[in-house]
C-alpha cells in the first residue's frame, strides 16, 4: 500500500488504523475464498478481523468497496503479467519456452487470485463498469504485449500479414483466462494439469507463430 491511506470521512490514518484497514481487507479476501461473495456481511468481516462493523464503516462504505480495492491491488499485480510476453523471442526453441512460461505465469496468477477474480467476473457479467475496468486493466498489458509480439514478427515475414495482432492477442488473454478460471473443471474432464499446460502452450505458440513449436 502506497501514499496516504484516508478514511471514508476523509481523515488520513494513521500506522495502527492502516494496519486495522489492511487486516479487514485480507479477512475479507479470505472470506471470498469460501463463501459466496453476496453472503459476506460487514458484521462477519468485522468479527473475524476481531474488530467491530463501526470500525469497518470508517475506512470502506460497504462490503463492495472493500472488495473494490482488493481487486484494485489485483490488477495491479496484473500489470506484470505483461512481463511474460514483453522482449520474449518467439523463434525457434526460444518461442516454445516463451509458451510454456506465459501459460505458467497466467494459471499461477489465477490460481493466487482466483477469489477476487470470480467476484469480477461476475461484476462484470452484470455489467458493473468498476469491475469491467478492473478485468480489462488485469488483461489489458499482457494484450498489448502478445500484439506487439505478432506485430515484430509480422514485420519480419514470419507472420502472414492477414493476421490482425490486436485480434490474435486479444483470443489468446481471452482463451487464457477462460482456461485459468476453469482448472478444477478440466479435473472433471479427466485432464491433469500436467497435460493442460503443454496444450495450452501449443495454442499459444501456433495463435502468435503460425506455426508448430520446435521442442
Amino acid at each position: 500500500m502506497t501514499g496516504q491511506v484516508r478514511t471514508v470521512d476523509g481523515r488520513v490514518a494513521g500506522r495502527r488504523g492502516q494496519a486495522t484497514r489492511q487486516k479487514l481487507l485480507d479477512c475479507l479476501g479470505e472470506m471470498l475464498s469460501s463463501s459466496p461473495y453476496r453472503d459476506v456481511k460487514v458484521i462477519d468481516v468485522a468479527r473475524k478481523a476481531g474488530t467491530s462493523p463501526a470500525t469497518f464503516y470508517q475506512y470502506f462504505p460497504d462490503v463492495e468497496g472493500a472488495v473494490l480495492e482488493i481487486a484494485e491491488e489485483m490488477a495491479k499485480e496484473g500489470a506484470g503479467l505483461a512481463d511474460l510476453a514483453s522482449g520474449r523471442s518467439w523463434v525457434g526453441k526460444a518461442g516454445w519456452q516463451s509458451s510454456e512460461e506465459l501459460v505458467d505465469g497466467f494459471l499461477d496468477f489465477w490460481r493466487k487470485h482466483d477469489a477476487i477474480l470470480r467476484v469480477v467476473d461476475l461484476g462484470a457479467a452484470e455489467g458493473d463498469k468498476r469491475f469491467y475496468k478492473i478485468r480489462m486493466k488485469t488483461l489489458n498489458s499482457v494484450t498489448n504485449s502478445l500484439t506487439d509480439a505478432v506485430k515484430e514478427l509480422q514485420a519480419k515475414g514470419k507472420v502472414d500479414k492477414d493476421v490482425s495482432p490486436a485480434a490474435m492477442a486479444g483470443a489468446l488473454v481471452t482463451m487464457l483466462a477462460a482456461v485459468a478460471g476453469h482448472q478444477k473443471g478440466f479435473q472433471t474432464w479427466g485432464v491433469k494439469q500436467s497435460e493442460l499446460k503443454p496444450n495450452l502452450a501449443l495454442l499459444v505458440h501456433l495463435g502468435i507463430t503460425g506455426k508448430k513449436p520446435t521442442r
